[in-house]
């Protein structure tokens, strides 16, 4: 037993044993950090490219407003009473659909259990 022993401590560990924790290391970057990145930068070069007239949007800046152009890298936004010509790449989020949300009507709590009952 002694002797098995003192051969498996006499062992050189291969070239592939030692890369192998390094490579383990590279590959959990590269599913955790690299590949969400470029797929969230995709997501966002499609949704720049897909602006379109009309759409409210939010700048990454904070500033909210409407689109009234859309040029190849630039959109000019109308923001309460002024108009602003950004790059594209400074959207944010659009808001259509929650600006839609408040123009209509709120119903309040005993209205709504009034329609569920007819």
């Amino acid at each position: 037993m002694n002797v098995f022993f003192t051969l498996f401590l006499q062992v050189q560990p291969s070239a592939i044993g030692s890369f192998l924790p390094f490579l383990l290391l590279i590959l959990v970057l590269y599913f955790f950090m690299i590949r969400p990145q470029v797929k969230r930068q995709k997501e966002e070069a499609k949704f720049a490219e897909s602006l379109l007239k009309g759409m409210r949007i939010v700048t990454a800046a904070g500033i909210h407003g409407k689109i009234l152009e859309v040029g190849d890298t630039y959109i000019i936004l109308e923001s309460e009473n002024s108009r602003l010509k950004i790059n594209k790449s400074a959207v944010s989020k659009e808001l259509s659909q929650v600006y839609s949300d408040l123009n209509t009507p709120i119903l309040s709590k005993k209205e709504v259990k009034e329609s569920e009952k007819k």
